[in-house]
């Protein structure tokens, strides 16, 4: 053999083809875009959450005031605006007798998405 014919690499030190470092990164790039669509739908399923319990424990807050207000307590239709956590919600109590108790129906809606609802019951004996 001469000097200017190269030596043969055995296969185990010829490292990686270009092409099997392509097929990889590829392999890769699919898995971390998953994994940032998982992240997005995470944090979108966070938000509604977020949303839904602030609406739950505001109709909660308008249930207890509407127990404890002595005045308040007149069968009819009410409702307002206020502001918890940054968020402003629109509330409508509709208030009912039935018989010796009263009860009240409190709803509450997210201004920036009224198509979600909570809703809290609360009864209380009449005057």
């Amino acid at each position: 053999m001469t000097a200017l014919h190269a030596q043969a690499v055995p296969p185990s030190e010829a490292g990686f083809s270009l092409l099997e470092v392509m097929v990889a990164l590829a392999v890769f790039a699919i898995a971390a875009l998953a994994l940032l669509r998982l992240e997005a739908a995470s944090l979108a399923g966070s938000a509604t959450l977020d949303r839904r319990f602030l609406r739950e424990v505001e109709a909660g807050n308008q249930a207890t005031q509407w127990r404890a207000d002595a005045g308040g307590g007149a069968p009819g239709i009410a409702g307002g605006i206020v502001i918890n956590g940054g968020r402003r919600l629109a509330w409508q109590r509709v208030v009912r007798r039935d018989g010796a108790v009263l009860v009240a129906q409190i709803s509450v809606r997210a201004l920036d998405a009224p198509q979600e609802v909570a809703v809290a019951r609360a009864v209380r004996a009449a005057p």
